[in-house]
């Protein structure tokens, strides 16, 4: 089915946008005909995001995407510099999956123009509107918080060694928001996820869209939080299926991170 637009905006009157880049898993016709079948497993989604954040906290914005990160992704920056120099990475328009395995057949892969048109037709809009949500909330609230919802599959020997940690919280040191904002996520991941591994500014520091959003001398505050799928998955392959047993565990550390930051923003401490 054809989305009705690259980005669905779910409005709410708190200090939070959830940010959702990578949920989207739709790929247009002329170019799911260009993709490898590995493309077509469409393996790197961050699976079920948006239904494991669902209504955790209900007054939040969600900023959240319906096309698949194979066709432009959007947590990249949009003149292509890589996130992770001298690191393997996947870009704006990635050419492999995250294990290296081509996703366009031969000659199938984007020309120039057509990046460009993807950038204006999916790339521009996704962040305008989460500029545009960021900037209404800061307007209630003198200040707002992206927080940046993303999975992965636990284990990628190229993208890091050994297993991933659970949770792993990215501010690309410190950069993109006060450093009130990433205490109050590590202080709820201590208090709250006993029996989980988590670490700050790991192998993920934050993407492109916390990078660029994330001003907290204008009172923008942006945080990201990459998941191991293996947290809510039923297995980290095809059928990706959500675990419902699983997920029961998680809701609630996610929970308590979120009313933390919504708590801290609307007390003033920001």
């Amino acid at each position: 089915m054809n989305p009705a637009g690259p980005v669905d905006v779910t409005m709410g009157n708190g200090p939070l946008v959830l940010g959702m880049p990578h949920v989207g898993t739709h790929i247009p016709a002329p170019i799911w005909e260009r993709l490898t079948d590995t493309g077509h497993r469409r393996t790197d989604t961050d699976w079920h995001v948006d239904r494991l954040y669902d209504r955790l906290l209900p007054d939040a914005t969600v900023v959240r995407a319906t096309v698949h990160r194979a066709v432009i992704d959007l947590n990249r920056d949009p003149e292509g510099t890589s996130l992770y120099p001298g690191q393997a990475t996947t870009g704006l328009v990635p050419e492999t999956d995250f294990d290296g395995r081509p996703l366009w057949h031969p000659g199938g892969a984007p020309t120039a123009p057509e990046v460009a048109e993807r950038l204006a037709a999916i790339h521009t809009p996704y962040h305008a509107a989460l500029t545009r949500e960021l900037a209404r909330v800061r307007a209630i609230h003198g200040m707002a918080i992206l927080f940046d919802c993303h999975s992965i599959r636990s284990v990628i020997p190229r993208l890091f060694d050994g297993r991933l940690p659970d949770f792993n919280v990215g501010d690309d040191g410190g950069v993109t928001c006060a450093p009130a904002v990433s205490e109050a996520v590590t202080e709820a991941l201590k208090e709250a996820a006993a029996g989980f591994s988590w670490v700050r500014n790991g192998r993920f520091r934050g993407g492109w869209s916390v990078r660029h959003h994330g001003r907290p001398s204008e009172g923008l505050h942006a945080i990201q939080m990459e998941m191991a799928q293996a947290l809510y998955l039923t297995t980290e392959a095809p059928p990706f299926a959500y675990d419902e047993a699983k997920s029961a565990r998680v809701r609630p550390v996610l929970g308590a991170i979120l009313r933390r930051l919504d708590t801290l923003a609307r007390d003033g401490g920001l």
